[in-house]
């Protein structure tokens, strides 16, 4: 069960640690278990794609307005999460589900919190349940109890009730249910990209988190990183002018990463590759510029429209690359090399995000806004603004370091991944169930960040036709409330 960001780090090179092929309790190669999961999965992936259901999305070659009637939300089943603080607690008591490639360096952040406890591990890797649970005990803390005892042990661990926290890193597959379970169980958690992959299973997991009154959160660092949170600062001060656009991506080349039989422990992300032609990770790019743009607390998200160039990347990848015989020979790959989404908000401004894992090129989240007195263009970074900035030359984002977040100004050299934002998104999560706090985002948000992956399919199937985004607040988006553009607790 490893999940990963694989995104840069600060000095530009992939957070990377390969995964051991290990056994389950059975004895099964721990690979063999994810390759048969994932190719069972293939046609339940496909399934919840097309309807079939009261939240499932409208199917391709709907009109733009039968597409927004089938987006229209089902009645609601508990009171909103929007405003709920966490309890206040002195500790925060997390369990961690997954230890590989993710799981087992964010594992790290927690244990670098005083007021955290790790109090349970799973993984059915054996051999990374136990080097995660020396770190633990490295740490000064009680032995964690440990689940490895096959794909299903985490539900042990979800029982538990000395549990506050639920922390997901596994392969996507398992997202939807693992959040699922936790709430289920009494828990607030907290998922890795995407949150879930169906339409019905987003509103599902929004059902669950107003009924048994837990959060459901989709982890996203990249809301947290110095750029995008100075940016978001400046927005919302106005230095933007009213804001038109927003761009970002996941644009990140992983033909390599994908084909090695160890570092994904088995084909899972790749298998993705044959079932859906769309987005697969909007979130790390939707996720900032909806902050930016206030998505679910002043505007929403109405339509997206999607095109797809054809899949040829990874088979050329393999071509060149796998021998004969290798069992990716057996797949045929049906992923856009690079999908271009185009949606729309209710105020009329349009965001732009990419997707593109299967071509030569170098890392780029694009991250850029624009507005009536000017942009902002990540990838490198730059600037231009109005009034100061007149000469028609992009200028140094630096000139705006008086902007940064209250968080990068009390954590300047923070430590981990990512150049620091997975810290400050633990830091923060940890301090709000700490306090007590409203968490800087919720189920509302993580859902609305993960509706490309299965709308954009849709829309590239219907040669980009519009397809309607679901208002999961149920019309409450309309009302401005706090975010993560934060204001530091008292005391």
């Amino acid at each position: 069960m490893h999940d990963d960001t694989s995104m840069p780090q600060s000095d530009g090179a992939p957070q990377e640690v390969a995964g051991d092929p290990g056994q389950d309790g059975s004895g099964v190669s721990r690979r063999a278990m994810m390759r048969n999961a994932g190719i069972a999965g293939v046609g339940l992936g496909l399934a919840g794609l097309g309807g079939g259901t009261a939240h499932a999305h409208p199917s391709a070659g709907t009109t733009p307005a039968q597409a927004s009637a089938a987006a229209e939300a089902p009645p609601r089943q508990g009171e909103t999460m929007i405003g709920v603080p966490f309890e206040k607690r002195s500790t925060v008591r997390v369990g961690i589900v997954g230890l590989g490639n993710r799981g087992g360096s964010m594992i790290d952040l927690f244990l670098a919190l005083p007021q955290v406890r790790v109090v349970a591990l799973c993984d059915p890797v054996k051999e990374k349940t136990a080097a995660a649970a020396k770190k633990v005990t490295d740490a000064g803390q009680p032995a964690p109890a440990t689940y490895t005892k096959g794909d299903s042990d985490y539900e042990n661990l979800c029982k538990r009730s000395d549990l506050d926290f639920v922390y997901v890193a596994t392969p996507w597959d398992f997202h939807f249910e693992m959040a699922k379970t936790a709430m289920l169980n009494g828990k607030h958690v907290g998922v890795e990209c995407p949150i879930a992959l169906q339409l019905d299973q987003l509103w599902e997991l929004v059902d669950l988190s107003e009924r048994t009154r837990k959060h459901c959160m989709q982890l996203e660092n990249c809301c947290y990183g110095k750029n995008e949170m100075r940016v978001l600062r400046m927005a919302h001060a106005g230095l933007f002018g009213d804001l038109l656009h927003g761009a970002g991506a996941y644009n990140h080349d992983l033909r390599g990463l994908m084909f090695d039989p160890d570092y994904y422990e088995g084909p899972w992300r790749r298998l993705w590759h044959t079932r859906l032609r769309g987005d697969l990770y909007p979130n790390h790019g939707f996720g900032p510029v909806g902050n930016y743009m206030d998505v679910n607390r002043g505007d929403r998200v109405t339509h997206i429209s999607s095109f797809g160039t054809p899949a040829l990347g990874l088979a050329e990848y393999r071509k060149a690359n796998m021998p004969p015989g290798d069992p990716s020979w057996k797949e045929t790959y049906i992923e856009s090399d690079r999908t271009i989404s185009l949606v729309q908000t209710e105020k009329g401004r349009v965001i732009r995000l990419e997707h593109d894992v299967s071509t030569p090129h170098p890392y780029s989240r694009i991250n850029s806004l624009g507005g009536t007195k000017g942009v902002f263009e990540d990838y490198p970074t730059r600037i231009y603004l109005e009034p100061g900035h007149t000469d028609d030359k992009w200028h140094d984002f630096a000139e705006f370091a008086d902007w940064d977040h209250w968080l990068w100004k009390e954590h300047a050299n923070p430590p981990g991944g990512h150049g620091g934002m997975d810290y400050m998104m633990v830091f923060r999560l940890m301090q709000c169930m700490q306090l007590g706090l409203v968490p800087d985002f919720d189920v509302y948000d993580a859902v609305t960040w993960t509706a490309p992956v299965p709308l954009s399919h849709a829309s590239i199937k219907a040669k980009g036709a519009p397809q309607a985004i679901p208002d999961f607040t149920r019309g409450l988006w309309n009302k401005a409330r706090p975010g993560v553009d934060s204001e530091k607790p008292q005391g």
